[in-house]
C-alpha cells in the first residue's frame, strides 16, 4: 500500500509551484481530491489510489522519472548555476519540483545522450566503473589518428597528470573522427585522452550508454521519457 503525503508536496513534485503558490492555490479552491475541494494544502494523500485535480486537470503522480536528452553545447549537466543555464532548465515546469539530476555529466560544450532522473538507486548502477557500462562518444578531431590508438586505449593509457586510466577502445571512423568507448567518467577523459595521443577534440557527442542509444528523432535541447523496457538497456552492453 503506498504511504500518504502531504498535498503539498505531491503537487510541488508534479511541478504545480511553490509550497507558498500550492497553499494559495487550496485556499481559492483551485484543488480537488477524490472529487472533493481540499483548501488545507497540509492533508494527507494516497498518491496512487485519490483522485487529484487543479482547476479540472488531473493531477499525474509519478514517484521516480527517466528521460532522455540529447544535450546541447553550452549548457551545464547540473541542477543548478548561477551564471550558466543546466540541463534543468530545458524541462518543462511538470518536472521542477521532481530532484530530477543528471546521470553522470557531459562537458558544457560536449554534446548528446544525457539521462535524467530521481532514482538514485538506477542512477548509481549506471555510473559506477564497477559495473562496467560502456559510454560511447564520436569525436571529431585534428592531428593524425595514430594506427595502434585501439591498442593503446586498451592497455589502459595513462594521462598527462599520471591518472592510469581503465582499458577503453578507439576506432578510426574517418580522417578526422574517431569513436572512444570508456567505462568510466573522469573530468574531461574523453578529451585527455585523446590529446595523450597527439590529438585535439574539436567536437564530442555521446551516443550510447549500454544498450541505449540516443533517439535520433531528437533535436538539441530535446527530451523525452524512456519506455518502460528502455530503463534495463543501459546495463546491455552491446
Amino acid at each position: 500500500m503506498a504511504k500518504s503525503m502531504r498535498l503539498d508536496k505531491l503537487l510541488g513534485h508534479c511541478g504545480w509551484g511553490t509550497r507558498r503558490q500550492l497553499k494559495e492555490l487550496c485556499k481559492g479552491g483551485h484543488v480537488f481530491v477524490n472529487g472533493q475541494c481540499c483548501r488545507d494544502s497540509a492533508a494527507k494523500v494516497n498518491p496512487e489510489g485519490d483522485q487529484i485535480s487543479v482547476d479540472g486537470t488531473t493531477v499525474v503522480y509519478e514517484a521516480f522519472y527517466y528521460l532522455m536528452m540529447n544535450k546541447p553545447a553550452g549548457v551545464l549537466s547540473a541542477t543548478e548555476d548561477r551564471c550558466s543555464r543546466t540541463v534543468l532548465d530545458l524541462l518543462p515546469q511538470q518536472y521542477q519540483g521532481a530532484g530530477l539530476f543528471p546521470v553522470g555529466r557531459l562537458d558544457k560544450d560536449t554534446t548528446g545522450l544525457l539521462l535524467l532522473t530521481n532514482d538514485g538507486v538506477w542512477a548509481h548502477r549506471i555510473t559506477a566503473p564497477k559495473k562496467h557500462i560502456d559510454k560511447i562518444y564520436i569525436a571529431e578531431v585534428d592531428g593524425s589518428i595514430p594506427d595502434d590508438i585501439d591498442d593503446v586505449f586498451q592497455s589502459g593509457i595513462v594521462l598527462a597528470d599520471g591518472l592510469q586510466c581503465l582499458p577503453a577502445r578507439a576506432r578510426k571512423i574517418e580522417e578526422q573522427t574517431v569513436e572512444v568507448t570508456v567505462q568510466e567518467g573522469k573530468f574531461h577523459q574523453v578529451k585527455r585522452m585523446c590529446a595523450a595521443v597527439g590529438l585535439s577534440v574539436r567536437a564530442l557527442c555521446r551516443h550510447t550508454i549500454g544498450g541505449l542509444r540516443l533517439d535520433e528523432t531528437l533535436r538539441p535541447g530535446e527530451f523525452r521519457p524512456l519506455k518502460e523496457e528502455e530503463r534495463e538497456f543501459p546495463f546491455m552492453n552491446k
